[in-house]
């Protein structure tokens, strides 16, 4: 099939919660997936701290997020996983999957935590689990909405009955106390479902409510699903968020891009990078649809134009509506979810990372999921794209404090960054070039080719012309382990294509771990000859922001060597043209409450 590319050999996609059996595509290859049951009910004895993060928000024990299921090969397949986060009476809530019983997916509820910040967290009881006829066998993912009079509601998908079937309904719950700015009870009314898949849609296909916005006198959701091999955002309407009505049309729809999982939908300003409330429509306005794609299990958006008066919208022609479209994270990130911070005016965007080990080695360490630093996220001045930087929140964990200052760096040069734990830390650098004159020409048969596949041949060992240059993040001493993130400069026929990448494959010793080397073009102008950098490492994961955030890579690592005091970091240039680190500043990374 031509959508086995590196990633899909270990990563099958997953289309329902617990099914043995998996029909893939049209030409009915199947793959078979075993439900760890003997490992859901095993309760961590001992939590090991090797590959845990610092900084990034995870349970003290067990698995956050998603499904969960093993291939036939010997890597485990991506999780279908949901956070949902809401802003309400100066609190951040977080409503993600956990299994408080073992570090494998079972025994699912809503685990509920809530912060001031975005960074410290305070563990509440679990807000949703499976109760009732309309959730009895699983509360899948939703979204949370604030009606008039600062009242959250939240929607979510229902799974009402067993292994074939898995019907999927569209539920709410509302808090027991509105007065309670924690919200740590909730209740489900009977009046459930709200919406079910009566007119057309797919059943087994039908999850995944959006956040609703206001216009026109209605309210509006979208519910993902597909219809055969077309990825589909159904929309519903009401004027009392009790009764819905499904829209003759979905709001848009895709062929050949498969179900489309967490839809979101919201506008972005056109004029500043101030967040928008979800109900915002207008002239200075353009509107974001994010979709999750089962097949290739990344995440794909598009820019363009929502005409609330035909309820559709249409991606700009600078957008790729499919495969090939744009992405929030070109790595490790999934089942994200953007929220408006009404008491800041932004738009928070925040996403999720499974592990890239084994199920035995998740249960053997305790725990199993983080999620990712939350970004703020707004319109490039461009309108091509959007922009992605972490929140400014995060600057309040930065500790001590390292720096380069115009460090020229020949080919094959390498210079340690020193004075800092490597191992939990926040670096920003900008690299300069004097000229564009070595840069390597682009091979045109490159443009079928995913940009992850070009840097699996143009690693970081493999000389250049300007660039391969970045950072060596979690590397050993001896760099028998690294995680190199780089960029590598291009000269197509009419401009210069730039490469970034964040590689795995050298970032571990150890076998039976999946280390892909993730990779992303980041639209940029070199006139002035410089990019910059900026990487979150925190243990066993480093996120990446290319360019102010043009393009952003997550990648999981597992190094055998390089962890705790015994981690490094270098900056290095393996091109022909000398580079200099023109500013390099590195903070180490304290850890944040998670009580």
């Amino acid at each position: 099939m031509e959508f086995f590319n590196n990633r899909l050999r270990w990563a099958l996609p997953v289309f329902l919660a617990s099914l043995c059996l998996l029909l893939l595509n049209n030409n009915g290859v199947q793959a078979s997936h075993n439900v760890y049951m003997h490992y859901q009910s095993l309760s961590a004895v001992n939590v090991k701290q090797i590959h845990r993060t610092g900084f990034h928000f995870q349970p003290k024990k067990h698995w956050i997020n998603g499904l969960f299921f093993q291939s036939q090969s010997p890597f485990r397949l991506l999780p279908l996983p949901f956070h949902r986060p809401m802003y309400y009476k100066g609190v951040y809530h977080l409503f993600y999957q956990y299994n408080p019983k073992g570090a494998v997916w079972g025994n699912i509820v809503w685990a509920h935590s809530v912060s001031t910040d975005l960074i410290n967290w305070i563990p509440l009881e679990p807000a949703i689990y499976p109760s009732k006829p309309f959730d009895q066998y699983g509360c899948w993912s939703g979204s949370a909405t604030i009606l008039p009079g600062n009242k959250p509601i939240i929607l979510y998908t229902g799974i009402v009955d067993p292994i074939p079937a898995q019907t999927q309904v569209q539920n709410f719950a509302v808090p027991a106390n509105y007065s309670d700015p924690y919200l740590r009870e909730w209740i489900k009314p009977d009046n459930n479902p709200l919406v079910a898949a009566n007119n057309g849609e797919n059943s087994t296909a039908f999850r995944d409510p959006t956040t609703a916005w206001w216009v026109n006198g209605h309210w509006r959701i979208l519910v993902g699903s597909r219809r055969k091999n077309r990825g589909m955002a159904y929309l519903y309407r009401s004027r009392d968020f009790m009764k819905w009505t499904k829209a003759k049309h979905p709001l848009h729809s895709s062929a050949k891009t498969g179900m489309w999982e967490c839809p979101d939908f919201f506008p972005v300003s056109k004029q500043d990078a101030t967040g928008l409330d979800t109900s915002v429509v207008g002239e200075n306005v353009k509107h974001v649809l994010k979709v999750s794609l089962d097949v290739t299990r990344f995440e794909y958006y598009t820019l363009g134009t929502y005409f609330p008066k035909i309820d559709r919208y249409v991606p700009d022609n600078t957008s790729v509506d499919g495969w090939a479209g744009l992405r929030y994270d070109y790595g490790n990130f999934y089942a994200s979810k953007t929220f408006f911070d009404a008491g800041k005016n932004r738009r928070i965007l925040w996403g999720w990372a499974n592990e890239s080990d084994t199920a035995d080695e998740d249960v053997k360490k305790g725990w199993a999921g983080i999620q990712l630093i939350p970004r703020s996220l707004w319109l490039d001045s461009s309108g091509k794209q959007l922009l992605q930087w972490p929140i400014e929140e995060l600057e309040t964990l930065r500790g001590e404090k390292v720096q380069l200052n115009k460090v020229k760096l020949n080919e094959g040069d390498y210079t340690e960054v020193k004075g800092i734990p490597a191992a939990q830390a926040d670096v920003e650098v900008t690299f300069s070039f004097p000229s564009l004159d070595k840069a390597e020409p682009f091979d045109p048969s490159w443009e079928s080719i995913d940009a992850q596949k070009l840097c699996s041949l143009k690693g970081s060992t493999v000389q250049g012309g300007v660039g391969p240059f970045g950072l060596l993040t979690l590397a050993s001493e001896k760099l028998e382990e690294y995680t190199p993130v780089f960029f590598r400069i291009f000269k197509a026929q009419d401009k210069h294509r730039v490469l970034m990448c964040s590689d795995a494959t050298t970032s571990s010793l150890k076998d039976g771990l999946y280390k892909p080397s993730y990779a992303g073009y980041v639209d940029v102008d070199l006139a002035d000859k410089k990019l910059s950098l900026r990487s979150l490492i925190d243990h066993s994961v480093v996120e990446s922001f290319g360019a102010g955030g043009k393009t952003v890579i997550s990648s999981r690592v597992y190094p055998t060597l390089a962890v705790f005091g015994d981690a490094h970091l270098y900056a290095f240039n393996n091109g022909t043209e000398t580079v200099t680190v023109e500013t390099l500043d590195a903070w180490s990374m304290k850890k944040p409450l998670m009580n």
